[in-house]
């Protein structure tokens, strides 16, 4: 069954702005913690970003911050990534990911320590 769902993807000229949103299911990840991850073709899936909980603790890799911001409402089930200024070299399949939360920073910045992945959505940016 599908448990996490990406959508907002799309084709995007140099310097606009997209916002991703990853929908979950509640009884499933209460109590996870959130995270974006991306890969270019030919890369290895990169770390983008997370979020606790509770939305009071984010991390960014060093490339996106000041331009990405993360949040998620769960009200609504919903992790989001707003990207404004994007680069050509965003452009790659972007994933949301769930893992249970941990008192160490460094976790949340590797993909082996995500369980749960949606099925990406494609972010193209043109220069």
């Amino acid at each position: 069954q599908v448990q996490l769902v990406e959508s907002g993807g799309g084709l995007v000229q140099a310097g606009g702005s997209l916002r991703l949103s990853c929908g979950y299911s509640r009884r499933t990840f209460s109590m996870y913690a959130m995270g974006w991850f991306r890969q270019a073709p030919g890369k290895e899936r990169e770390f983008v970003a997370a979020i606790s909980w509770s939305g009071g603790t984010t991390y960014y890799v060093d490339s996106v911050k000041g331009r990405f911001t993360i949040s998620r409402d769960n009200a609504k089930d919903t992790v989001y990534l707003q990207m404004n200024s994007l680069e050509p070299e965003d452009t790659a399949v972007y994933y949301c990911a769930a893992t249970p939360t941990s008192d160490s920073s460094k976790y949340y910045y590797l993909s082996p320590n995500y369980a749960y992945w949606g099925q990406g959505t494609q972010v193209t940016v043109s220069s």
